[in-house]
């Protein structure tokens, strides 16, 4: 008997050196890359993934899209700001499922918008938290807020914002695989497709 399907929100990026030290620092490049593509092969074919999209993460999410061979369009959305569309990114168009939100005309207000109607409108089972910048961390706090019972991944080992979302909340009872293990599909399918 198959599992209904079960929304699992993304919040990740790749640090830029160029934006916030503190990030880029620990940020583990290709664990990151790894990560994402890992948990989109795995959470696809049987559920959807929900996530802004950031233009290191959506190429990456349509590599899975394009090698995984069968259709699941609907087993994804994309969440942008109109803010952000003049440089939209040409992997938009592979996706069907495209959600704009209005351009404030001024970028915090208009992400805050994007996020709250990304994170407010779906009923999420889970999220899962990879490297990362202060958007990440603010995607967290937002999240717990609207969804204090669905399961929570730091992946960790990814460095960058998903390291600090770890030390600071899940240092103490925080399972330490999220932190030291990169066996990213083992991970996922343990502590997140075997509980939802």
């Amino acid at each position: 008997m198959s599992k209904s399907l079960k929304n699992i929100f993304l919040s990740a990026s790749i640090p830029l050196e160029t934006r916030d030290s503190k990030y880029f620092e620990t940020a583990d490049i290709l664990a990151i890359r790894d990560s994402i593509i890992s948990l989109a092969t795995a959470v696809l074919p049987e559920h959807k993934l929900i996530w802004g999209g950031h233009p290191s993460i959506t190429p990456l999410v349509n590599y899975v899209l394009q090698v995984s061979g069968i259709n699941i369009q609907d087993h994804m959305t994309i969440y942008q700001s109109k803010f952000f569309e003049k440089s939209f990114l040409p992997d938009n168009n592979q996706f069907d499922n495209i959600i704009t939100t209005e351009n404030l005309g001024e970028k915090d207000a208009s992400l805050k918008l994007m996020r709250e109607k990304m994170l407010g409108s779906n009923n999420f089972s889970a999220g899962i938290f990879i490297g990362g910048m202060k958007g990440v961390e603010e995607e967290f706090m937002m999240f717990r807020e609207f969804h204090s019972n669905a399961i929570v991944i730091p992946v960790a080992s990814t460095g960058a914002a998903a390291k600090m979302i770890f030390d600071k909340y899940y240092s103490e009872k925080g399972n330490k695989r999220f932190l030291l293990d990169y066996a990213y599909s083992s991970v996922f399918q343990k502590y997140l497709l075997d509980k939802i």
